[in-house]
């Protein structure tokens, strides 16, 4: 498992100035690191608040990424259309999929994984898969490079 120190230096080294995100129990981790880094942590109520502010984020200059678990990217299905069709705005997403390890094993009922894949390539965002518990540290630093440097919306589906 990738330390969540090296996430978030990842994170500052791609460029990103803002972390948006409701945390879950595997990426609320995360949160230690953040509030110790140059990242500006924000924190929202809903995950299309969260799109709504990287949105603004984004119009103002910054360079946010927001994180927020898959039920949540379900959610927040408008405005990332909004954000991503409409105003074609590089929106930047890190996904978890829970359960998506235990899926691999045939060890869950849980149909997220399934539906997120389905959901991400209905809404055409290009996106990556990334498992936490295989990759290195270098690794991490690639793919969060890979995403920050896409000049265009695309999301990480972030293996839990």
């Amino acid at each position: 498992m990738i330390d969540p120190q090296d996430i978030v230096s990842a994170l500052a080294s791609a460029g990103f100035t803002h972390v948006v995100w409701i945390p879950d129990s595997h990426l609320g981790r995360w949160e230690a690191a953040i509030l110790a880094s140059r990242l500006s942590l924000i924190r929202v109520c809903r995950e299309g608040e969260a799109v709504g502010v990287a949105m603004g984020l984004i119009l103002g200059g910054a360079k946010p990424v927001v994180v927020i678990q898959c039920t949540g990217f379900f959610e927040a299905g408008d405005a990332i259309r909004n954000a991503v069709y409409d105003l074609k705005l590089p929106l930047k997403l890190i996904i978890g999929v829970r359960s998506a390890q235990a899926a691999r094993r045939g060890a869950t009922t849980d149909n997220c994984p399934y539906f997120t894949e389905k959901v991400v390539t209905a809404w055409e965002l290009p996106h990556t898969h990334f498992d936490p518990t295989t990759a290195t540290a270098a690794d991490t630093q690639r793919e969060l490079q890979s995403l920050a440097h896409q000049p265009f919306a695309a999301a990480i589906l972030w293996a839990e």
